[in-house]
């Protein structure tokens, strides 16, 4: 699950553009929207791309985003057992 997380990490950064972030300075349990992270709605539009391009998962509701981008550590488990990459 490590790993998952760390590319999962790396993975924001990129699509995202945030260059000026490591992935040492995303917390795993803050929010990705809002106080946290601080990604809006464009951000999660590129999550979803993102989760289907690389992990193989497609969101059939947009609504299901708003739970599973609660934090990292969230995606990475919604990400483990819906993969198909």
């Amino acid at each position: 699950m490590e790993e998952l997380i760390s590319q999962l990490k790396e993975n924001i950064i990129e699509v995202l553009n945030l260059e000026e972030m490591s992935p040492n300075d995303i917390d795993n349990d803050a929010p990705l929207f809002g106080e946290g992270l601080g990604l809006d709605s464009i951000d999660a539009l590129e999550l979803i791309v993102m989760m289907e391009k690389e992990y193989g998962i497609k969101l059939k509701n947009p609504a299901e985003g708003k739970e599973i981008f609660k934090s990292i550590n969230v995606m990475a488990h919604y990400i483990d057992e819906h993969r198909t990459k």
